[in-house]
């Protein structure tokens, strides 16, 4: 019997990237909370992955729970999800023609034990209208900085200077890293 592997997340683009490293995974999304008093992004995003894994590991504790956490970075401000058209606005505003730190933590829980790191990229804004920015900022709500570089009709990203998969969401080598932890081999 192959070991159960559990993706604590509703992202489409993550379980893309899984299914993507040929594993069978299920779907669990972890239903805790984004609040956080902590203010370094490394440190943020390493705590969210920590408690969605280990929110579903609770309920499944011989599974190798998977929780990841996005955020990005720019001119020295956290930007999360937007709330909506008009935070997504703001938010486009402030990254055009700028570069920005995507960090992604990742968290795997297996038989009581867990294994956290985070990976860091940058990426550089397209300078766009402001007719541009408006067009984008219908989209991608569900995204950390309102943009999406997996989209090919996503025009805002124009460089990224790291791994791909991190911006993404699901840093892919960094993952295999901590499975392997587990004794989990890809």
């Amino acid at each position: 019997m192959k070991p159960l592997l559990i993706l604590a997340s509703q992202s489409p683009r993550r379980r893309q990237l899984l299914r993507a490293m040929g594993v069978d995974f299920k779907i669990i999304p972890s239903k805790t909370g984004e609040a956080t008093s902590l203010v370094r992004p490394a440190a943020i995003v390493k705590a969210l992955a920590r408690r969605k894994a280990l929110s579903v590991a609770r309920q499944y504790p011989r599974a190798r729970v998977i929780g990841a956490d996005t955020l990005v970075v720019c001119k020295g401000r956290i930007l999360g999800k937007p709330k909506n058209r008009a935070d997504a606005l703001r938010l486009l505003k402030l990254q055009n023609a700028s570069w920005q730190s995507v960090y992604t933590g990742v968290s795997v829980a297996h038989d009581g034990k867990l294994f956290t790191e985070y990976e860091v990229s940058r990426c550089k804004a397209r300078r766009l209208s402001d007719a541009q920015l408006l067009r984008l900022s219908a989209k991608h709500h569900d995204k950390a900085g309102a943009y999406a570089v997996q989209d090919d009709d996503d025009p805002f990203i124009e460089k990224i200077a790291g791994n791909r998969d991190n911006v993404v969401g699901l840093p892919c080598c960094l993952l295999k890293k901590l499975l392997a932890k587990t004794g989990f081999k890809i």
